[in-house]
């Protein structure tokens, strides 16, 4: 086999099919609701109880609504990308396995290669913002951590580490080690929470909306203090592009193929249905809190409790600020599941050691790589501040959706009677919608980040050429 052959050599899809039958590595134990859970669970977060009011403040005004509708249609158009292949080929590993079937080993081990990274860098900022929470609540009952333990070097003067971070990444990577089914019904659980916070503020807040609040519906275009136009179209674009980052997640529940009772049933429809609740959600509340106060006075770290208070509802505010705190435990959950499940499926593909491709004799779950990632994640949590480690979160995430939306279109001309239990409606277009939208958002990216992706991907060509090449699985076919 020529050296060009090898980066392109790929797992044709009939032969994933057939290994998804015989597989034995993990339990099958998740069904539609554990799977749609993880999907929520991976989108509902601070974006529900956080941008929908800030990015009415700064950018969109009322109009936030449109800019939750378009990054909705952007990310259903990968969505519905994901159900099909989810459908088509029921194993672990999601947007690298679905690339490694149809791109090639190269362009798979890459998007497995960053997608780990990103994965992982989202628990760790998640887990931040879920730290300053804490310590707030903490702080209110007079409780108060050792000022070293307070967060890490350079958020404020004596810090060194962010303990209740690295905490609770440890805690999380250990309920992903037992048993699968146990921690998807803690994390079904506190989405339920979660959901019901949602349904509260839509439900308590609609006898009290204004409907002055939302005139004008989009204001009119001005330049704030720091020199940049709000308002205006340009500002409902503006809050689309950091909104979309709110919708997505569900891609997280793919990677749990092979835990998954029913696969080819249920994955498309967990897809779908995780995206549809969610949007659902973000919709109304949106429209909800910019109806019970001003969009000016919503540019606040919890805009949700805080427009309650201003209307004297401290029960609401104070059950949406716990809500906030249990739900963000779900978005850890899905993403440390599907960082761990990637690292298994590279491992098991000889990409990677395959001393992480096994799992545990008696919980049936990926514990090596499960637990290498808690520690690293806690690392990372620990010792760095929010901006810097927020800085890559986004850009493998968009690339995965690109190859994707890519494949679709390339396996629809290359196997185009290939069984599918799902079909994504009106192709090449729909694929089309995905990939534009990807792309304008990754122009919107700053250098930095750039800079930072360019030397995660030259560390994973070095990984790739110094020892994947040469392990792989197909390298002994």
């Amino acid at each position: 086999m020529s050296f060009l052959s090898k980066l392109v050599r790929h797992k044709p899809v009939e032969m994933l099919q057939a290994e998804a039958g015989k597989r034995g590595d993990f339990r099958r134990v998740l069904g539609l609701w554990q799977l749609t859970a993880i999907g929520i669970g991976g989108i509902i977060g601070v974006g529900v109880f956080v941008l929908a009011g800030q990015q009415a403040a700064l950018n969109a005004g009322p109009a936030v609504v449109l800019s939750f509708l378009i990054a909705g249609i952007a990310s259903a158009a990968a969505a519905l990308c994901y159900a099909e292949f989810a459908g088509m080929i029921p194993v672990t590993g999601s947007a690298y396995t679905y690339g490694y079937a149809v791109l090639g080993e190269l362009a798979a081990w890459l998007i497995g290669w960053d997608l780990l990274l990103e994965y992982a860098l989202i628990v760790a900022v998640v887990a931040i913002g879920w730290a300053g929470y804490v310590q707030s609540a903490l702080g209110t009952l007079g409780i108060h951590l050792p000022v070293w333990a307070q967060g890490a070097m350079g958020t404020g003067d004596g810090h060194v580490f962010n303990v209740i971070a690295a905490l609770v990444t440890l805690g999380v990577s250990a309920l992903l080690i037992f048993r699968t089914e146990w921690g998807a019904r803690f994390n079904t659980l506190v989405v339920i929470i979660k959901v019901l916070a949602v349904a509260l503020v839509i439900g308590v807040g609609v006898f009290y909306v204004n409907p002055a609040n939302w005139v004008p519906f989009i204001p009119a275009r001005a330049i704030g203090p720091d020199g940049i136009g709000h308002f205006g179209f340009q500002g409902v674009g503006t809050a689309a592009a950091v909104v979309f980052f709110a919708v997505f997640g569900y891609d997280t529940l793919t990677t749990a193929a092979e835990e998954s009772k029913n696969p080819q049933r249920d994955l498309p429809r967990a897809v779908l249905l995780s995206l549809g609740i969610s949007m659902t959600m973000y919709l109304a509340v949106s429209m909800v809190l910019t109806g019970i106060a001003h969009y000016s006075s919503l540019n606040t770290d919890a805009p949700v409790a805080d427009a309650f208070k201003g209307l004297g509802l401290h029960w609401v505010a104070l059950t949406v600020s716990v809500s906030a705190v249990f739900g963000l435990i779900s978005v850890l959950f899905a993403f440390m599941l599907g960082a761990t499940r990637i690292w298994f499926a590279l491992s098991r593909d000889g990409l990677l050691p395959a001393w992480f491709a096994k799992v545990h004799p008696r919980y049936g779950t990926p514990h090596r790589p499960t637990v290498a990632l808690g520690v690293f994640t806690a690392l990372v949590a620990g010792l760095f501040p929010l901006g810097e480690v927020a800085k890559l979160v986004n850009i493998g995430v968009l690339s995965a959706f690109i190859v994707i939306c890519t494949s679709i279109i390339v396996l629809r001309v290359r196997q185009p009677g290939i069984h599918r239990s799902f079909r994504t409606p009106w192709v090449p277009l729909v694929p089309i919608v995905g990939i534009a939208f990807s792309i304008w958002l990754l122009s919107e990216l700053p250098l930095a980040t750039w800079e930072l992706f360019v030397v995660w991907t030259a560390l994973g060509l070095l990984v790739y050429f110094g020892y994947g090449i040469k392990h792989s699985k197909l390298e002994a076919q």
